[in-house]
């Protein structure tokens, strides 16, 4: 059976303190009509949230279980949210920095800045939807940040060429670290 559950009284409820940790158990695993579409538009009953505080809100407190399945933790609900790629979109990069001593920041469509580095890792994988190979950023708790197509093509404009293993591959250089996007011909 779905309950339907008010965003306004969640978001009531979730500003009157810290989000909860992981540890929190709620009393109720329920499923409502949260999703959030490829373009990272959280939707409710198939409508936008266009509130961006709120969407900002729901953000804080949600986390992805060892199974891969997506829910919104409060401390008296657990609510379960369809994911159609990531949940959240990289929209803007900053670099400082050149080399190996280069860093990218990157800024989410949550406003949540986060710069990539061994704690952040920078993954090529195939999207659900097509296969294709796409640029993730991990974020936080199991939860990834699909890197806009423009903010792909910058970081492709700072890329390097390196060896790893037998093969030459074209990545970054952030937080120390070097992220291949792909591997290059010849």
């Amino acid at each position: 059976m779905t309950r339907r559950v008010d965003p306004d009284a969640l978001g009531a409820l979730l500003s009157a303190g810290e989000p909860p940790e992981e540890a929190c158990a709620p009393r109720h695993a329920e499923r409502a009509d949260f999703r959030i579409a490829r373009d990272g538009t959280w939707l409710y009953h198939g409508s936008p949230i266009g509130r961006k505080a709120l969407v900002g809100l729901f953000a804080s407190v949600l986390m992805r279980d060892a199974a891969g399945d997506y829910w919104l933790v409060t401390p008296v609900e657990k609510v379960r949210v369809e994911v159609d790629d990531a949940p959240f979109l990289a929209v803007e990069m900053r670099v400082s920095g050149r080399g190996e001593d280069q860093l990218l920041s990157f800024r989410t469509n949550v406003d949540e800045e986060v710069a990539a580095g061994p704690e952040h890792p920078i993954r090529m994988r195939p999207r659900p939807e097509s296969g294709e190979l796409a640029p993730y950023l991990a974020l936080r708790d199991r939860l990834d940040a699909l890197i806009a197509r423009a903010v792909y093509y910058d970081m492709v404009e700072l890329g390097v060429e390196r060896e790893i293993g037998a093969r030459r591959s074209l990545g970054v250089w952030s937080g120390g670290a070097f992220f291949a996007l792909g591997a290059l011909e010849g």
